[in-house]
């Protein structure tokens, strides 16, 4: 079968579409929530520590369950694991409307928490059931096109959700995401996924729930280039944490002209911006996948060389830093995708789901351990906001080198 463009895909695999349109629609949900939260912390309570415990609560709620939710989506039907989760989602999203306080932080934490351990559970169906409704030779179009619509999601939805929350009040925001989360679920109901079963899981759930997600963990640890590759998201995120989960907001709700929301929504927009187009750049003109591992680490570096510079531009020029950012992320995306493909084509499908949370979990808690130690120091004034950006940033670097230098023989990446 021959690659074809994006367009044709989505007209043409009516799986597929409708597959990426639910994912779309909650995604955009998702950021009117996210920007919603940032501005009950600010209101309530104006720490930039709890900022980076919303956002340490959220990666950790999302890499607890992630062994269970491999499990779960390599041995149940994964479009009803996405579908119940975007049902309870409707529920927890109208929960935030009880919101009235700071008394109210802690429990609204906790909510949130609950709601990215369900959004993990969906991610980690959706990423194993890609391979069964696309063909191996469009996976690089599906994942860039499921990359840059993420990103869309983020642009639009981070802005709209900005202006919104600026002048119409969390609370319609919240609305919003709700009946995103229905609309999803909606979309998935007449969906049918290809899906193949593995023997071993046919035995009583709770029993062998811990050999089966161990099996998880060996295949991975078995195949040294794959070792490799599923801490290839973390090598990002153990800086990119504290970088574009709390520095960055922290740096849009101190912008002059601009109200504490549409801050946040401006430098998500550009954060969107960038997580899109990577994608479709490393499409177009990253096509040898040999070199791929290399780059991956490559693009973290690239990543930090950006956002150091975010540090200077701070105060200086708002348009720079938004430039910036959009070139940090575009590294940044071109590494998820590239990484996700990866995985996609080298894992089987019995056993993909435990392998992509092994991936997810990872990743998830570099990010929790990043943005708890930035929020932390940006507290108690270790550093300040443009320090902060900086060191993080050779950090990164840091992280992409190591990632890069560190080589898997001939003998161990043997397929």
């Amino acid at each position: 079968m021959t690659k074809i463009g994006y367009w044709e895909l989505i007209s043409k695999n009516s799986k597929f579409r409708r597959l990426w349109l639910a994912s779309v629609i909650s995604m955009l949900g998702e950021w009117f929530n996210t920007i919603a939260l940032f501005l009950l912390i600010f209101k309530y309570t104006d720490s930039e520590f709890l900022l980076g415990i919303l956002f340490t609560i959220r990666m950790l709620c999302f890499a607890l369950l992630q062994p269970i939710s491999g499990l779960l989506a390599d041995r149940f039907n994964r479009k009803y694991i996405m579908i119940w989760s975007n049902i309870f989602q409707i529920f927890l999203a109208l929960g935030f409307l009880a919101v009235d306080g700071p008394e109210d932080i802690p429990w609204m934490l906790g909510l949130s928490g609950v709601m990215m351990l369900l959004h993990g559970a969906y991610v980690t169906a959706e990423r194993a059931a890609l391979p069964n409704i696309v063909s191996k030779e469009n996976l690089a179009t599906a994942n860039a096109l499921d990359a840059a619509s993420w990103s869309t999601a983020l642009c639009i939805g981070a802005m709209l959700g900005g202006i919104v929350v600026e002048y119409h009040g969390t609370d319609t925001a919240f609305i919003i995401d709700a009946f995103t989360f229905l609309l999803g679920a909606i979309l998935l109901v007449p969906l049918t996924i290809p899906q193949s079963f593995d023997e071993e899981l046919s035995g009583p759930l709770f029993s062998t729930a811990f050999t089966n997600i161990r099996n998880g963990w060996r295949r991975v640890a078995k195949e040294a280039r794959l070792l490799r590759i599923v801490f290839a998201k973390a090598s990002w995120n153990i800086a990119g944490g504290g970088l574009a989960g709390v520095f960055l907001v922290v740096a849009g709700s101190d912008i002059d002209g601009f109200g504490v929301a549409l801050g946040f929504g401006l430098f998500f927009f550009a954060r969107g911006i960038g997580t899109g187009t990577g994608p479709i750049l490393a499409r177009k003109f990253l096509t040898n996948q040999e070199k791929w591992p290399l780059l991956i680490g490559i693009l973290v570096m690239i990543s930090g060389v950006f956002y150091f510079f975010v540090g200077y531009t701070l105060g200086i020029s708002v348009w720079l830093t938004v430039f910036l950012v959009i070139l940090a992320h575009s590294a940044s995306g071109a590494n998820w995708v590239l990484s996700t493909i990866l995985t996609q084509m080298w894992v089987e499908d019995e056993i993909r789901g435990r392998v992509f949370s092994i991936d997810m979990l990872i990743m998830s808690l570099a990010f929790s351990l990043s943005s708890a130690c930035a929020g932390y120091l940006l507290e108690n004034q270790i550093f300040s906001l443009q320090h902060g950006f900086q060191i993080f940033a050779l950090l990164m670097i840091v992280s992409g080198f190591i990632f890069t230098l560190w080589k898997p023989t001939l003998r161990d990446s043997s397929a």
